[in-house]
This record gives structure tokens, sequence and C-alpha cells, in this order.
């Protein structure tokens, strides 16, 4: 396949390499207290989030210049090594365990989270085989029953661990891609309102979760429990104002918030940066995900267009969604905020997926 080649969209090298150098100083600024406490050293999440990123910027560099459309032939290992990780983690001995939940291969600080893996690996998955289907996807059982079959044994195995966040996250994603492929509206639509139920019928099943939704509907009614997350990070942002408090100055981040630099980062951004530092992470998303959408449409084949498509959304939805949390929008999920949180996998996989829509970017065809 040869195709002309230009210069990357440096817009979206741009967007993630700020986001990305903004999120080391706020992960060091939110986890120096509780490092300190737990590891007696300050720089203890700083190094391991310095040593990931390094390794997800030679990873962005190799796809963004590894010809996408090669990914193709890989497809089939791709999904293999997929289920392969998804399963090794629910095996005792084999995952860790961490907060009642098993989501992590490693040993030592060295840990590997299959389902960021997942996530990837999904999009590829389901940007080759809607590339074959073609036309073929407008029929419910030919073109969308079988991609849905292997996203539920996906989904299946990640909330075995539990992490139902990660699961709701590739069912979305799958949903935008299979509209974008051609699927009719009726059974997207369909779809839709069959995930939201059985969305509904999971939280109601585990306590835990049908308490964080209780708690969201009206934290305040029980501040020191179910409700004592929102409580906190709405106390982080509020007090932040227009200009913050001063970068370092965060007083929530004393073993207020849980894990600041992680899924409440943003708060400590609102408390320490303000309703202005707020506003350049949010508008440098916006831009983000407006060049990511613009190099989907602009790609020159539906395979490149998938994979720029569900790239760019997962990454849209994971900045949604935790922003959506720290501002009681919506009840408290485990959920990252892209290239800012610590995690290693995280932003390992994130860089490679920016590496990969950088590729698709150089053959698009903008007029």
């Amino acid at each position: 396949m040869r195709m002309s080649r230009k210069p990357p969209d440096f817009a979206i090298l741009f967007a993630a390499l700020v986001l990305t150098c903004f999120g080391m100083i706020m992960v060091f600024s939110s986890s120096s207290v509780r490092a300190y406490y737990y590891f007696n050293d300050s720089f203890y999440f700083l190094k391991r989030q310095l040593i990931w990123s390094v390794l997800g910027f030679i990873a962005m560099i190799f796809f963004m210049n590894y010809d996408y459309w090669k990914i193709k032939q890989y497809e089939k290992p791709i999904v293999f090594v997929m289920i392969l990780l998804l399963v090794l983690v629910l095996i005792p001995g084999i995952g860790k365990i961490v907060n009642d939940a098993r989501r992590w291969i490693g040993v030592g600080n060295l840990t590997l989270q299959p389902s960021e893996i997942a996530k990837l690996g999904m999009i590829i998955y389901l940007s080759c085989g809607l590339e074959r289907k073609g036309d073929k996807i407008k029929s419910f059982f030919i073109g969308i029953l079988p991609f849905l079959i292997v996203m539920g044994c996906v989904c299946g195995l990640i909330l075995k661990e539990p992490h139902l966040s990660a699961a709701v996250l590739i069912g979305m994603t799958t949903l935008v891609m299979l509209f974008v492929a051609g699927a009719r509206i009726i059974h997207m639509a369909s779809l839709g309102i069959v995930g939201s139920a059985l969305a509904l019928v999971l939280i109601v099943k585990k306590p835990y979760r049908l308490k964080r939704l209780l708690s969201f509907l009206d934290p305040w009614k029980n501040p020191s429990d179910g409700g004592y997350h929102i409580i906190q990070s709405l106390y982080a942002l509020g007090s932040g104002g227009l200009i913050g408090v001063g970068l370092g100055r965060s007083r929530q981040k004393f073993f207020y918030l849980p894990e600041p630099q992680t899924d409440f980062i943003f708060s400590v951004i609102g408390e320490e940066l303000g309703f202005l530092g707020a506003a350049f992470v949010i508008l440098f998303f916006m831009f983000f995900i407006w060049r990511g959408y613009r190099t989907a449409i602009a790609a020159p084949d539906m395979f490149g267009k998938l994979m720029a498509t569900g790239i760019t959304t997962l990454i849209t939805l994971q900045f949604l969604i935790n922003i959506a949390v720290v501002t009681a929008s919506v009840p408290v999920t485990g959920m990252p905020l892209p290239f800012i949180s610590y995690g290693g996998s995280s932003l390992t996989i994130t860089l490679s997926q920016v590496g990969i829509l950088l590729n698709i970017s150089k053959y698009t065809e903008v007029k």
C-alpha cells in the first residue's frame, strides 16, 4: 500500500507533550506528601512516572514512524496476547491484588495493567474487522454480533478483576466505532439501551457500587463514608478560586483526597492552580480531541478512520469521565486523567496511541 506522506500533525504532538510534561509537575505536587509518608522519598512517584514516560515517548516515536496499515498483519497475535494477559491477571500468584482488585501483573514495583493493553488491542481488532466487513455491518447478526461476542468476552474478563470503568470504556468506544463503520442507528440505539441496563444491573449487584451511586445523589447525607470522596474533591476545587492557592500548596493532598496523584489529580490542579489552571487543562484536551477527530475524518482509508476514531474516542471518554467524577457530575469510579495521572501502563499505552494517531495524520487528505 503506497500513499503520499507528509509531516505528522504537530498540533497533536504539541498538545500531547504539553499535557504529559504538565502531568509530571502535577504528579510530583500531588504525590510528594504521600510518597514521603509511605516510602520516605518525596520523589517516589515522580521517578517512576519519568521512567514510564521515557518508555512511552520511545513507543510514540516508533509508532509515529511505523506505517499504521502494517499493524493489520499483527491482528491475531495482538488479540491472543490481550486475552492471555486478561486471563493471567486473574490467576492467584500472577495477578497482584491492590485495594481488593486484581488488575496488575508484575514483580515488586514493576507492574503492568492488562486492561490498558486491552483498550488498544480492541481498537486494533475492531479497526481490522470492521474494515473487512464493509457493507455487511448493516446486518446485526453478520456484521455486528461477532464483534459484540469478542467485546463481551474481553469485558467479562475485565469485570472479573473487577474493573467496571474499563469495561464501560471499551463498550462505549466499540459502539462509536460501529457507528462510524456504518452500523444502523436502530442497532446502535438498541445496544445503548441494553448496555445501560446491564451497567445498572452490575452496579446494583455490588454493594460498594450501589453505595457510590446513592452517595453521588446526596453526598452530604453521609459525609464521613460514602460521600467523603466527592465532598473532599469539591472542597479542593472550591478552595482554588480563580488562581489557586499556589503550586505545591494543596491542603487536600494531605490524606484528605483519595489517591490524589491518580483519579483525583484534577482536584489538586483546581486547588493549586485555580479555575485558570483547570481551564488550561480542559482547553488543551479539547484542542487534542479536535485534531484527533480531524485526523479521523481526513484519513485516506477506512482502517485509518476507525483507528483514529477509536483512539480519540477512548482518550475523550477518559477525560470526560475523570472530570465528571471530580466535579460530582457522575458517581465516583476509578478513571485516570490521560497524560496527567500517575500510572505507567496508562501513560505508555496512551503515548503509543498518540504515535499511531500521528502516523495516520501523515497520510490525511485535508481539503
